[in-house]
């Protein structure tokens, strides 16, 4: 499927190229459709693409050495992913899988490199970005470290919740939460286990759920409190 420079324009890190660079990323680019569970990006293997998530959601993932799947961060629409081949011309450490059906923009590396020779605002943005990304990795790693699965799963949905935007996070609201697999997932735990922690959350009116697209936090230093009680 073709790609137009208001398409690009609606991702915050090409927003503010010029049209002409614009126009040649666009027409060097394709928009495809991906099913729930196909792999956007092989980790470990060098990929000639940057892929911009259009609609749909992403997850990236690593593998335990026993092979249980771990769950890093989450590629939400207006992102991206796949990076770093930009540098180093190798592939991702992590994979990315479709959590759900998704579009996703697949721009050659070529030509994303050759518009940062151009453009010292997409260069700044590609490295905040990155850095971001790394503390997230960091801060989700040390999760892991956490013995207590309350403490892991409180601590999850405190750093989602100072994620969220300027409105909702003054509210509490946490939109478009991730399943209970997708949790287990992230924090290397049981989907089984992760419900039980939720139904204590809630009988204790912490959290809420508001159907499947929000999570009500109703009681914040109570979930803060339990995150930071860690191991204690």
């Amino acid at each position: 499927m073709a790609v137009t420079i208001d398409l690009l324009k609606c991702f915050p890190m090409l927003a503010a190229l010029p049209d002409s660079t614009l126009e040649q990323l666009a027409t060097q680019s394709t928009l495809k459709n991906v099913s729930r569970r196909a792999v956007v990006v092989n980790g470990g293997v060098a990929s000639e693409y940057l892929c911009f998530l259009f609609e749909g959601r992403l997850q990236g993932v690593d593998f335990t050495l026993d092979g249980r799947e771990v769950g890093l961060y989450f590629v939400e629409p207006s992102d991206f992913c796949g990076e770093l081949g930009l540098f180093d011309q190798q592939g991702q450490p992590e994979s990315v899988i479709a959590l759900s059906k998704s579009q996703i923009i697949y721009m050659p590396a070529s030509a994303v490199r050759a518009a940062l020779q151009g453009s010292h605002q997409l260069v700044e943005s590609l490295f905040t970005r990155m850095a971001t990304r790394v503390r997230k990795l960091s801060a989700q790693r040390a999760l892991l470290g956490l013995s207590s699965t309350v403490a892991r799963v409180c601590g999850q949905l405190w750093m989602m919740l100072e994620e969220q935007e300027p409105g909702n996070r003054k509210e509490g609201v946490i939109t478009y939460p991730p399943t209970h697999q997708e949790l287990g997932i992230m924090l290397n735990l049981s989907r089984e286990t992760v419900t039980r922690v939720f139904q204590t959350l809630q009988s204790q009116e912490i959290v809420k759920r508001d159907g499947t697209t929000r999570l009500l936090i109703l009681d914040e230093q109570g979930l803060k409190g339990l995150f930071e009680a860690g191991d204690s």
